[in-house]
């Protein structure tokens, strides 16, 4: 296919690029031109916030067209009518978080969305949805859960690589069979090519289905391919959130069991399966990413994401009154004996 990747040097954009070049498709970036390109690709730079921004785009035909902008829907409105008629599909990456926060389950493709004037993340994905219609041919809406994997920038599992590399005692938020759905950049990618190259069009909720890993098959992967040097203290969820822990934020990927965690990790995935959705082990993610990692040296961060991790002094002093706990119990059960 001729493909033409909007952004395609950053995490979902590179993944698609570098699936499609494997492929043997020909690949169009279109970008500002601050970052490396992609090996046998072709670059035009704009920026589409600029007046003329779109200049670069003016001329050309292309098979598919994967959108991947996450800030204002006008942008993804002007590029999808600049390109009607010139492109056999149009792919708009867009997010679960489309869904109205906590929805009544099971989230599904028809699940209620949140408003068109959400304010942030949320509304502007929608905003981009609702742009992409400007295409005029067929749209498909990749809402995309939690994506992890190589290239990652917003940070959650390097920060959770990267403690573990560090060793030593490590709050792990329990459960330990706490279920987590998710996506590998990869996985994401191949699903949107393939798509593509059958014109699919609609709503599809692409992430991993439920129960496909955990928080303990997560964690125990990364201090295995960092090494082992992690002691995980396996830390009751009530006692985590009673310290004032933001999950999510400060501990990545994690929220504890309630209306939270099951909005984010019991999502029926079926029509994606059915579209052809295959996700790989989250094993394989996870030591894939540490690999990135190690030659990356440090990982990109997004500037328009906060900053995600646990303060080492919180952590040791959760863990401190962990083991405090614990010692009194044992002092205890060893009274009534």
């Amino acid at each position: 296919m001729r493909v033409l990747i909007l952004g395609g040097t950053g995490f979902v954009g590179r993944a698609v690029a570098e699936e499609a070049a494997r492929r043997g498709d020909e690949v169009t970036l279109f970008n500002r031109g601050r970052r490396g390109g992609v090996p046998g690709a072709v670059s035009l730079v704009g920026d589409r916030l600029a007046p003329d921004g779109l200049d670069a785009l003016g001329a050309g035909e292309w098979d598919a067209v994967v959108d991947t902008w996450s800030a204002q829907g006008e942008a993804v409105r002007r590029t999808a009518e600049l390109l009607s008629g010139r492109a056999g599909q149009y792919t708009y990456v867009s997010s679960r978080s489309v869904y109205r926060w906590l929805a009544p389950p099971p989230l599904t493709e028809d699940t209620e969305l949140v408003d068109a004037d959400e304010p942030g993340y949320a509304g502007d994905k929608l905003r981009g949805e609702r742009g992409a219609a400007a295409f005029g041919g067929p749209v498909l809406l990749a809402r995309a859960g939690l994506i992890l994997g190589p290239y990652e920038d917003v940070g959650r599992l390097p920060w959770w690589l990267n403690r573990m590399a560090r060793g030593g005692p490590t709050l792990a938020p329990g459960p330990r069979d706490l279920p987590v759905q998710l996506i590998d950049v990869r996985d994401l990618a191949a699903f949107v090519l393939d798509a593509a190259a059958r014109r699919l069009a609609g709503p599809y909720t692409v992430v991993s289905p439920p129960g496909h890993t955990s928080m303990g098959e997560l964690l125990e992967a990364a201090n295995e391919v960092t090494g082992g040097r992690a002691l995980l203290r396996w830390t009751d969820p009530d006692a985590i959130v009673a310290a004032g822990v933001e999950p999510w934020t400060q501990l990545p990927i994690w929220f504890p069991p309630g209306p939270e965690h099951e909005f984010m990790n019991t999502g029926d995935v079926s029509k994606a399966v059915a579209a052809g959705l295959r996700c790989r082990p989250a094993r394989e993610t996870v030591a894939d990413t540490w690999a990135w990692l190690r030659d990356a040296g440090v990982a990109p961060q997004r500037d328009d994401r906060p900053r995600v991790g646990l303060d080492p002094a919180v952590e040791a002093k959760l863990l401190g009154e962990q083991l405090q706990g614990e010692q009194l119990q044992g002092e205890q059960l060893r009274g009534e004996q």
